[in-house]
Parts: structure tokens; C-alpha cells; sequence
């Protein structure tokens, strides 16, 4: 599960900004009917579902965008080589291209608490830190400083007897590298943990399949899927999935001389057959099924796992191609797990009623002057009453992150007119 999660120097983030997954202290009659959108870790009271709402361009997928390259550095950064240039972008304006991005989060696994931080620039990792709660207590895994000294005693620090040989690790690690990456990937225990946590129960796409992962998926939900989708109204009640490789030519390019050229080559093919309540022994090929349909199919997929195994999802955009009715299923589909969470983005004004989210659930993203993306959360807002319309408040622009849209007549007569 995740509690917290800090980040800044992203994209249009410029300053940190905080998105905290743990419930706050509300004690309304509406809240309390909400029982089933919280859950209980500890003494903590955590958040099943977090919506995030802005205008466009304020910088909602930019969060989002930050969380998945961040996490994605976890499982991926022992591949990384000399040449590799991170696939991020610091804030633009007033200097921040030459400080440091950081990135922090707060989460649980196996029973156990931890913190990992780590800051960055487009080409170095520059520090790192886990810190863990056992007992209950804050212990030290490591801290790195790769600005503290020339060797890897300078640069690193590490708890008593928490990861074995733990500078046989530092060694192996290069500036573009995560301790944690490489830690893994060495076959240390904790850092096993973290990197399964990342990449197996912290899902940041929806239908992001291998072929593998996706027959295990099959596999192991068929029956489950379809009774979601009929439950969501759909009249598909069976589909066949065939995997299978055929010739065909492959787009390749020759980095040295800068050449592009076909390869002939067998490549991978899913193939995909739905069947209808109205005749059910005739096969549709998946592409005649709507837009909508085919997303719902993989999505509910994914989300079937996630749910059953207390996983988190963040998505972008969740309504797309969906309609809100859909959207409500699948947020109720989290309420009545045990501990599942989504993080998602959204324009659905629908959703914006507090007999079905609490006030710390409803996130508001917004350009400040600066050019920088803020991040604050309707619990910041203590005046806000329970009682009053919170479709019609946001619209009003009473959270600021909302499009300001000139629409007189007279402009609008200017762009037809002239």
C-alpha cells in the first residue's frame, strides 16, 4: 500500500508538492457513511481511491507521469550505461534545470513500513535513502551522497546488519544506477522486497502486458472477467485468446551509420475472439468491439488482480472512452476491496459529491503564476462544508483549478468574424 508520496522538480512541478494517501481526521455523518472508502493499517486510517481534478495543461498527468518514470527507475535503472540520459525533464523556468528532482514515497510491504527517497538530474543519480519501520520504529537501510566524498565509504552509509555485504553492492553501482536497482538485481533480501513492490503491486498502466503476464492473467481471472464486464452491462459472455507467431518485417536501425532497414523476422500475435448472449457461437474478432468495450475488457482485467491482491493502480484519464456509470463500478469495485488503491485523473465533474468521496479523496491540481504545478486536496479546505455542492463550487472556480474561458459573444464573434 502506499501512504505518501513527494515530488518536485518534474516537468511542470516545480516546487514539492505532497499527495498523501492517509485519511484525515473527518468525523461527519457523510464520511462515516463512507466507511468502505478507507481501510486500517496500524493505527492509520489509509485512502482506497485518490481522484486528481485540473484544467488542462495544469499538470495532472505530469504527476502521474513522474510516479511512473520514478517508480519505473527502481526495476530498471541496473540496465542503465554510461550514454543514458534520463527520460524526464526539470521545470524550465527560474533556474530549476540546475538543481536536483526528488522523489519520495512512503509505502508498505510484507508488513513493513518504509521511506525511499532519491534525487537525480538528467544524467546522475546524485542521492539516495531507504529508511524502514520494523518495530515500529525508524531504522537506517543506507544513505547515499554521491557529492560526499570520491570513493564509495565517502558516498555511502548503511544500518547495522541490514542488507549483507552491502558494499559489495556500492561497488557494482555506477552514478546512473539506484542502489536499490542494483541491490536487487545482486540478490539482497530488502531490496528484493522493494523491487517486487515496484513492479509487481504498484501498477502504473492499466493494459501494459507482456505475453506471459497476460496468459497467467487469463488464466487465473477468465471467469472473474466476465462477470465483471456482464455486471458492467456487457453482453460478451465468452472470448478465446490465441497466441501465436507469423512472419513479418520489423522496423531496424544501424545507430553507427544511421540507416534504417527491414527485417524479416517471426513476430508475436494475439488474437482475441468475443461471443455475444444474442448468439453466442459466433466469434467477433476483438477490433469489431467498441473503443470503449476494448479498454473496459483490459482494464477490468488488470484492475480483477489488483483488487483480489491489494495492489495500487494509478491511471490517467480513467473516463476515457468510458461511460461514468462504468467509472463509478470500477471505483466501488476498490470500495469493497480489502486494501486495493487507484490513484487516477479525471474531468468527471459527476464524481465530485461527497455522499460518495470523502473530502480528503478529491485532489485539485493548478498552474500557479510561476509556471508551476500545485497540488492540494479539499481537506485543505476546512470551511467547505459537507452540506454544500461540490460539482457546482468547482465549477465555480472556488478551488482555482479550473480552464478561465473568455467566451463572450463579442470573442467569440472575433475568432468566426474576422
Amino acid at each position: 500500500m502506499v501512504l505518501e508520496i513527494k515530488l518536485s522538480n518534474f516537468f511542470s512541478v516545480n516546487e514539492e508538492v505532497v499527495l498523501d494517501l492517509r485519511a484525515g481526521n473527518i468525523k461527519s455523518a457523510k464520511a462515516k457513511k463512507l466507511s468502505n472508502n478507507i481501510f486500517n493499517y496500524d493505527d492509520i486510517e489509509v485512502l482506497k481511491t485518490v481522484a486528481l481534478y485540473g484544467a488542462n495543461a495544469s499538470g495532472k498527468s505530469n504527476i502521474i507521469k513522474t510516479i511512473r518514470f520514478c517508480n519505473a527507475m527502481v526495476y530498471e535503472s541496473h540496465k542503465h550505461n554510461e550514454n543514458t540520459i534520463f527520460n524526464f525533464k526539470p521545470f524550465k523556468f527560474k533556474g530549476y534545470s540546475n538543481k536536483p528532482s526528488k522523489y519520495s514515497i512512503r509505502f508498505v510491504t510484507k508488513g513493513i513500513e518504509y521511506k525511499y527517497s532519491f534525487s537525480l538530474n538528467q544524467t546522475q543519480i546524485l542521492s539516495e535513502s531507504l529508511y524502514y519501520y520494523p518495530k515500529g520504529r525508524r531504522a537506517k537501510v543506507f544513505k547515499r551522497d554521491e557529492n560526499a566524498g570520491t570513493t564509495k565509504r565517502d558516498k555511502y552509509s548503511f544500518g547495522t546488519s541490514v542488507i549483507k555485504r552491502p558494499f559489495d553492492v556500492a561497488e557494482n553501482t555506477s552514478n546512473k544506477t539506484l542502489y536499490i536497482s542494483r541491490a536487487s538485481q545482486m540478490d539482497r533480501e530488502i531490496p528484493k522486497d522493494l523491487f517486487n513492490f515496484f513492479y509487481r503491486d504498484f501498477i502504473l498502466h492499466h493494459s501494459n502486458y507482456g505475453k506471459r503476464n497476460l496468459e497467467f492473467l487469463i488464466k487465473s481471472y477468465k471467469n472473474q472477467l466476465l462477470t465483471a464486464l456482464q455486471f458492467a452491462d456487457s453482453d460478451i459472455v465468452d472470448f478465446k485468446i490465441n497466441f501465436k507467431k507469423e512472419k513479418g518485417k520489423s522496423l531496424k536501425a544501424n545507430l553507427d551509420t544511421e540507416e534504417a532497414f527491414f527485417v524479416e523476422e517471426e513476430l508475436e500475435k494475439v488474437e482475441l475472439k468475443t461471443y455475444h448472449r444474442f448468439s453466442p457461437k459466433i466469434p467477433f474478432d476483438f477490433n469489431e468491439e467498441s473503443l470503449g468495450t476494448q479498454k473496459l475488457f483490459f482494464m477490468m482485467l488488470t484492475i480483477i488482480d489488483i483488487v483480489r491482491n491489494n495492489k495500487t493502480l494509478l491511471i490517467d484519464e480513467i473516463e476515457d472512452s468510458l461511460h461514468p456509470k462504468i467509472v463509478e463500478y470500477i471505483l466501488e469495485l476498490f470500495n469493497a476491496s480489502s486494501k486495493s488503491q487507484l490513484v487516477f485523473s479525471t474531468h468527471n465533474t459527476n464524481l465530485l459529491n461527497l455522499n460518495k468521496f470523502r473530502k480528503d479523496q478529491i485532489w485539485f491540481v493548478n498552474k500557479k503564476e510561476d509556471g508551476g504545478s500545485d497540488l492540494y486536496s479539499l481537506y485543505d479546505y476546512s470551511d467547505f462544508r459537507d452540506t454544500m455542492d461540490l460539482e457546482k463550487a468547482y465549477l465555480q472556480g472556488r478551488f482555482d483549478s479550473i480552464p478561465i474561458i473568455n467566451d463572450s459573444i463579442e470573442n467569440l464573434h472575433s475568432i468566426i468574424s474576422e
